[in-house]
C-alpha cells in the first residue's frame, strides 16, 4: 500500500481547520529560530510552514519527493514574492544537501511515509548541524477518521525512542489535540 500523501488532496493541507487546530507560527516559535538560521523543511508539500520559516531565517530548503507538490510551492513562492527558499526534489532517505547544512529541521505529517524509518532519522541526523533541533508532528497511533492508516501510523512514545536510538535528545512532546503530537529533538553534540 503506497504511504505517500496523495497531491489530489491538496486542499487539506492549507484548510482554515488545520491552520486553528496547528497554528504553524505557534508552532515554528518552538524552534527558537534566529534570523541567520538555515532550515529544512521535509515534504514541505504546499508550503505550509516553508512560508512562515522563511521570514523568521535566512534560508528554507523545501524537500519534497512530488514535482506536483513542488509546483505548487513554486507558484506560491512567486506570487509572496520570497527569495530565501530553494525547493528540492528527493526522499527523506536521500536528502539532497550536504553533512550540516540546517539548523533546524521541519517534519510535519511525513514521517510516517519513510521506508525504514531508520533510514530517514541516520540522514536527518547527517543533515542537521550539531545542537539542531527538529520539529516533528505526526498522527498518533489510534483509529480516527483523518489521516493515514493505522499501520502507517507511529505511537508517539515509538517515534521518541527511535529519535533517541539516533543521536537525538527529546526536549518536548505535545499533543495540540487529540490527534497529534510534536517532538521537538536535538541533536547532540
Amino acid at each position: 500500500m503506497e504511504k505517500r500523501f496523495n497531491p489530489e488532496k491538496l486542499a487539506r493541507l492549507d484548510s482554515p481547520e488545520r491552520r486553528k487546530a496547528l497554528p504553524p507560527e505557534t508552532i515554528l516559535a518552538l524552534l527558537d529560530i534566529k534570523k541567520s538560521d538555515t532550515i529544512l523543511d521535509l515534504g514541505a508539500g504546499t508550503g505550509y510552514f516553508t512560508l512562515p520559516a522563511s521570514t523568521l531565517c535566512h534560508q528554507v530548503y523545501a524537500l519534497d519527493v512530488s514535482p506536483l507538490m513542488l509546483q505548487h510551492l513554486q507558484e506560491k513562492i512567486a506570487e509572496q514574492e520570497t527569495t530565501n527558499v530553494e525547493l528540492l526534489e528527493g526522499e527523506i532517505e536521500q536528502i539532497p544537501v550536504e553533512s550540516q547544512a540546517a539548523d533546524h529541521i521541519i517534519a510535519s505529517f511525513v514521517i510516517h511515509e519513510v521506508e525504514p524509518l531508520q533510514d530517514g532519522l541516520k540522514e536527518i541526523q547527517r543533515v542537521l548541524k550539531p545542537g539542531g533541533k527538529v520539529l516533528c508532528i505526526e498522527w498518533e497511533k489510534k483509529e480516527m477518521e483523518q489521516g493515514p492508516p493505522l499501520e502507517h501510523r507511529l505511537h508517539s512514545s515509538e517515534l521518541s525512542k527511535s529519535f533517541e536510538e539516533h543521536g537525538f535528545t527529546i526536549e518536548q512532546i505535545s499533543f495540540p489535540n487529540e490527534q497529534h503530537y510534536v517532538i521537538i529533538a536535538r541533536k547532540q553534540g
